[in-house]
């Protein structure tokens, strides 16, 4: 039976087995049946037959924020709950080879909305294509003859599809990649053999070859010593650890419904996208002297991430991708690995995507979420001073984690949401994975007298300088949505008082941003606060209730501003930026990365300037590494992380933790000497 066949009756029997559920939360991810009536609608006003047609992006069109907050206030203070608003789908087409964005009602199944995309920038690339895109190379002979000249065995070939970027050009280049092949031969860490020299390029619509050049011969790097799976390592090896068991034998304490869950002080919603990976929405934390929960963030996710490589020979200077908008960050998403990627504790949840054809694909295990007691301290105190005893108080940090990895060719991204009952949310992403290598004729480094734009990490293996910049979509609504940007400086004071036997102090001088440009913050030695407040809502002492941003390990752009893939990710020039709210805002690089040239992202709406105080406003938050590899990095890379927390300021009447008591703990300890 044909491929496409088994897939249709299996998504009909899926359809039989799957109830159409009418208690969906209105931020649910689309589910199976909802991806399957969007293709048959889709397909009904565009049929097959008559159309060329591929899906390449399907999510969910969220509800206006004003009707679903009208929603959620009527679900927790009516009796009878309204119905849930219309739930709709955002469909990014390719249809005839021009880009349609569709809006699909799937209340009355109909498409209530069809654009044609006249600008620059190409969508998401889906799987389908891309692998279409590297089985062609196995067809052509010019590449064929190149793979033999090197005395490489084609079956060992295994190819993957790059984006090119834009540097400049004024005419629209069509949906093109470039196809670069690596090298197996004994092992799979196929990003250590890399074949340089060699760029095919595809277009992707015709699906046909349209540029060949075979420029150079270097060696193909050893296969020796770079395969890394555990079944495959030889001794010696390192100390082993002795048994660590993580047990919760009364159970978890959060609850999941749905897509809501809930855990000691904390409500929230999470939901899959296949570009932004992971949405955190409707967090909100219960305030247990006001008896009620408040609310802190209505949406957040990953906005868009930016790798530009450093090297600038042929088959490298293109390399500056954009992972969420080109490849995206949730389609890439990989099943995890029980007890390796998650404890013994987690809890496992699968979501759905869509392939190129409209039909949903499942990702089992895509979010794993737990418990974590790692030993850390949430609070402690000893007193020494009063004459009756000694008094210790101590209370372990137990915390919520939401855990998804993402695999964007050679690089792994780990990406934790841990919600802490302090109030604070802390964001953690984690790199491991692969580098992207160069083959080199190089074997020592004292032979290289040019500029090589890595290090060199093994005989003929370069590892090439590059960035990494994510750029997260953080919309806070701390107690309402009425909000305002406050940068705090602190400042150094002289003391001219001759009294004084000081001579300087430090204080706060706090600004509150009234517009887009006044709350642009590149991030460095200055030491400052950045809170976002509710100027309409203050606590007994008077102070505005707010949250503050606590940066981790701070990078910005080295590229000049002129150099073309630096204005395309030109929102990485500042760490901090912020907006009003916008529902059409919320990719940094702009809805169309692919080959987009920087005339749709989170810099020019800024440009306008618009008014942000006292008003629903949205921050923006780049991280960033500036990675220089090691020969540690090599033939894989430990993960190395960072991240920001959202910190409760003045949020609360005072510490919100004082009376959390912690958990019962029965440990058995083993006999052991020293």
């Amino acid at each position: 039976m044909d491929h496409s066949l088994k897939i249709y009756f299996f998504f009909l029997l899926l359809l039989s087995i799957i109830p159409s559920s009418d208690q969906q939360h209105p931020l649910d991810s689309l589910n199976p049946t909802e991806f399957v009536r969007v293709r048959a609608i889709v397909n009904q006003s565009y049929p097959l037959s008559h159309n060329n047609l591929t899906f390449q992006y399907i999510g969910l069109n969220e509800p206006d924020k004003q009707v679903l907050i009208s929603w959620l206030e009527k679900v927790n203070n009516l009796p009878t709950p309204p119905p849930p608003p219309s739930r709709e789908a955002f469909v990014i087409a390719r249809i005839n080879h021009k880009t349609h964005e569709l809006v699909v009602d799937l209340s009355h199944d109909e498409i209530v909305s069809d654009r044609v995309y006249e600008g620059n920038g190409y969508p998401l690339l889906t799987f389908e294509e891309q692998n279409g895109a590297n089985q062609l190379v196995y067809g052509f002979a010019p590449f064929l003859a190149s793979i033999a000249k090197r005395g490489l065995k084609i079956k060992e070939v295994v190819c993957g599809s790059f984006t090119v970027g834009w540097f400049g050009g004024t005419r629209r280049t069509g949906r093109i990649v470039r196809v670069m092949c690596y090298y197996l031969d004994g092992t799979v860490n196929l990003y250590m053999r890399p074949i340089e020299g060699i760029t095919v390029t595809v277009d992707l619509e015709a699906m046909k070859v349209v540029h060949f050049k075979d420029r150079l011969v270097v060696p193909t790097p050893k296969g020796d010593g770079t395969d890394y799976r555990e079944s495959r390592q030889k001794a010696p090896f390192g100390p082993e650890l002795k048994r660590i068991t993580v047990v919760q034998p009364d159970g978890p304490s959060f609850t999941i419904d749905g897509g809501r869950v809930r855990w000691a002080n904390w409500d929230f919603h999470l939901s899959l996208d296949a570009r932004a990976g992971p949405i955190v929405s409707l967090a909100a934390v219960y305030d247990t002297e006001k008896q009620q929960f408040r609310r802190v963030m209505y949406r957040g996710f990953v906005s868009e991430l930016f790798v530009p490589y450093m090297d600038l020979t042929e088959e490298w200077y293109y390399r500056t991708f954009f992972d969420a908008g080109e490849y995206g960050y949730g389609l890439c998403a990989v099943p995890l690995e029980p007890l390796r990627d998650c404890p013994a504790n987690a809890v496992f949840r699968s979501a759905f995507v869509t392939g190129r054809d409209g039909t949903p694909i499942e990702i089992p295990n895509v979010f794993c979420i737990f418990e974590r007691n790692a030993g850390d301290i949430m609070w402690r105190h000893t007193e020494t001073m009063i004459p009756s005893g000694l008094v210790t108080e101590v209370r372990p940090d137990v915390s919520l984690v939401v855990r998804m990895v993402s695999t964007v060719g050679n690089y792994d991204y780990i990406n934790d949401w841990e919600f802490k009952q302090i109030g604070s949310i802390k964001v953690t992403v984690g790199l491991s994975g692969l580098l992207e290598v160069r083959g080199t004729q190089y074997t020592h480094k004292d032979q290289i007298h040019e500029e090589v734009y890595g290090t060199l990490l093994a005989e003929n293996t370069l590892g090439a300088h590059h960035d990494h910049f994510l750029t997260y979509y953080l919309d806070l609504d701390v107690d309402g949505e009425s909000n305002s940007f406050v940068k705090s400086e602190l400042q150094t004071v002289r003391v001219n008082d001759p009294s004084s036997p000081r001579k300087s102090y430090w204080k706060v001088v706090s600004e509150t941003a009234r517009t887009e440009s006044d709350a642009k913050v590149k991030l460095g030695s200055d030491s400052a606060d950045l809170l976002v407040v509710n100027p309409n809502k203050r606590t007994k002492m008077g102070n505005f209730v707010g949250y503050r941003l606590i940066p981790g390990s701070v990078a910005g752009p080295l590229l000049t501003d002129d150099d073309y893939p630096q204005i395309r990710g030109d929102f990485t020039e500042y760490n901090v930026w912020v907006t009003p709210y916008n529902k059409s805002e919320k990719w940094a690089g702009g809805t169309y990365v692919d080959q987009s040239r920087g005339d749709d992202t989170l810099a020019t709406w800024t440009s306008r300037n618009r008014r942000i105080e006292n008003k629903d406003i949205v921050l923006w938050y780049t991280l960033g590494f500036h990675h220089v590899p090691y020969q540690e990095d090599f033939p894989l890379m430990p993960t190395i992380s960072t991240g920001f927390e959202l910190w409760p300021a003045n949020f609360f009447e005072n510490n919100p933790v004082l009376k959390v008591k912690a958990p019962n703990i029965n440990v058995r300890w083993p006999n052991c000497s020293m």
